[in-house]
């Protein structure tokens, strides 16, 4: 396979992760699901782990990544843009966000499924 720097496994996907530090203003190498290469230029220099934008995100939307939520955004973000704790809000282990009601079992006893 060639060179790449980002993976997005979901065609839902609103960021890419990527795979290697990337330099601010360069073209990055995207493997996308069907297994081909899309490029994309980032603006700022995105840390090996973080993700970017590939799709318009507006403030309020989820941000999608590996097919699932991971959060709202909290400012809008356009295609190459930096995507982590300045402008996404995270909705994974949190405590202060509504849970669902503990379920009850057969035997009467509270408890999650």
């Amino acid at each position: 396979m060639a060179d790449f720097q980002a993976i997005v496994l979901e065609e839902a996907d609103t960021v890419a992760t990527a795979v290697a530090d990337l330099a601010a203003h360069s073209t990055v190498r995207v493997v996308i699901p069907d297994g081909g290469l899309r490029t994309f230029t980032v603006g700022a220099a995105i840390p090996f782990g973080h993700k970017f934008a590939i799709r318009t995100v507006l403030a309020g939307q989820p941000a999608i990544k590996y097919g699932e939520r991971i959060g709202v955004m909290n400012a809008s973000v356009e295609v190459g843009d930096h995507v982590h704790v300045h402008n996404l809000e995270s909705e994974r282990g949190r405590g202060d966000l509504k849970r669902p009601e503990a379920s009850v079992t057969d035997s009467g006893e509270g408890g999650r499924r």
